[in-house]
C-alpha cells in the first residue's frame, strides 16, 4: 500500500496531509471526495497508515508492527464501517460503529481511526447520529468520510469537516504510469488515458479490458477503410459492437478522438503528436483526403449522433446520419 509520497498527483492534498502531521494539527473530521477511480479510497489509507506508523515521520516505515498490522487489514484502531444494506449506510450502522465504539480508547495507537466509504449513503437520521461525535470527539478519534458525491451531505457535516476534493489528473502522469508500471504500449497507453480524462482508475480499468481492445480493433479497421466501406457495411460493423455489449456512445468517443488526430496531423504534419501513432499511414491518408471544415463537420456529426442517442432517437438512423456524413465529408 502506497504512502502519502508514493500517490501520483494530488500534490495540494498530500502536502496539506504532511503539514497536518508534521506540525501535530490533525482533524477530526475530513470529507475526501472525487469521482470513483480518483484515488480516495487509496489517499485514505496512506494517511491512516502514516498516522499510525510507529516511526512518526511523514511517510509510513510499512515494517513496525503497526502497519504489518495495518497492511493485513489487522490493526485494531482501524474501523472500516460496513453496511448491509447496499444503497444506504442506516442511523444502527453510525451508532453500532461509529458512535458507540468511539468511547472505547485506541488499543496501541495514539489515534483511532473510522474510514466510511461510499459515505454519500448515509441516511439523513445517520448523519444526524454522526454530527454530535464529529462536535464533540475524543481526542484521539479521526473520521474520514470517503465520498463521490459530498453535495449528499448535511450542511451541518459539511461545515464540521474538512472537505478534500481530488482533482483529475495531467494526462502525461497518466500515460506515464501505464507505460512504466503495467508495461502497456505507447499507444494504448495513449488511448487509455484519453479515454480516462484525469481519472488514473478509469485509466487501468480501460487497459486491462478485453472488451475495450476488441472495440478498439474492430472501430480502427472500420475507419482505416471508411473510404472503401458501404455505409451498409459500416452500420452493421457498429451494430456487431454495440451488441457486444460496448456502449456506442464509447465507440462514438473513440472515433472522435481518431479524427483528432487526422485534424491534428492535417495542421501540423507531426506524426509525434499523434495519439495512434502506430496507424500513421491511414492517418496520413485520411487526411490528404479531408479538408478541415470537413473534419469539424465529421466530429460535429458524431456530437449530433451522442445527442440523438441520449434523446432515445431509433439507433439505425442516428448511426446511418453520422456515417454519411464522414463518408461525405
Amino acid at each position: 500500500m502506497p504512502g502519502l509520497n508514493d500517490i501520483i498527483g494530488q500534490d495540494q492534498i498530500k502536502e496539506y496531509f504532511q503539514r497536518a502531521i508534521r506540525q501535530h494539527n490533525i482533524s477530526h473530521a475530513y470529507i475526501l471526495t472525487g469521482e470513483p477511480g480518483m484515488g480516495r479510497k487509496t489517499m485514505a489509507n496512506a494517511f491512516a497508515m502514516t498516522l499510525l506508523c510507529e516511526s512518526g515521520e511523514e511517510r509510513p516505515c510499512s515494517t513496525c508492527h503497526s502497519c504489518r498490522q495495518f497492511l493485513t487489514g489487522n490493526h485494531p484502531d482501524v474501523i472500516r464501517v460496513h453496511h448491509e444494506k447496499p444503497n444506504s449506510i442506516g442511523v444502527d450502522d453510525v451508532r453500532d460503529q461509529i458512535v458507540n465504539d468511539v468511547q472505547i480508547k485506541p488499543y496501541s495507537s495514539q489515534y483511532k481511526i473510522y474510514i466510511v466509504d461510499e459515505a454519500e449513503k448515509m441516511t439523513v437520521q445517520a448523519q444526524n447520529a454522526l454530527l454530535k461525535t464529529i462536535e464533540e470527539p475524543p481526542s484521539y478519534a479521526i473520521i474520514l468520510l470517503v465520498t463521490a458525491n459530498a453535495e449528499g451531505f448535511l450542511p451541518t457535516i459539511l461545515s464540521r469537516c474538512i472537505t478534500l476534493k481530488l482533482k483529475p489528473l495531467y494526462d502525461k502522469a497518466i500515460q506515464e504510469y501505464l507505460e512504466k508500471n503495467l508495461q502497456i504500449d505507447k499507444t494504448q497507453a495513449g488511448i487509455c488515458t484519453s479515454f480516462a480524462r484525469g481519472n488514473l482508475g478509469k485509466a487501468i480499468r480501460l487497459a486491462s479490458s478485453e472488451e475495450f481492445m476488441t472495440m478498439r480493433q474492430e472501430v480502427t479497421d472500420l475507419l482505416k477503410q471508411v473510404y472503401r466501406m458501404s455505409v451498409l457495411d459500416m452500420l452493421e460493423t457498429l451494430k456487431h459492437i454495440k451488441d457486444s455489449g460496448i456502449d456506442i456512445r464509447t465507440c462514438i468517443d473513440f472515433m472522435k478522438l481518431w479524427y483528432r488526430d487526422v485534424l491534428m496531423f492535417k495542421a501540423t504534419c507531426d506524426m509525434n503528436l499523434l495519439i495512434f501513432s502506430d496507424e500513421f499511414k491511414s492517418i496520413n491518408e485520411i487526411a490528404n483526403k479531408s479538408s478541415f471544415a470537413g473534419i469539424e463537420k465529421i466530429l460535429e456529426g458524431m456530437d449530433k449522433a451522442k445527442v440523438r442517442l441520449d434523446a432515445n432517437v431509433n439507433f439505425d438512423l442516428t448511426m446511418e446520419l453520422m456515417l454519411l456524413t464522414i463518408k461525405e465529408n
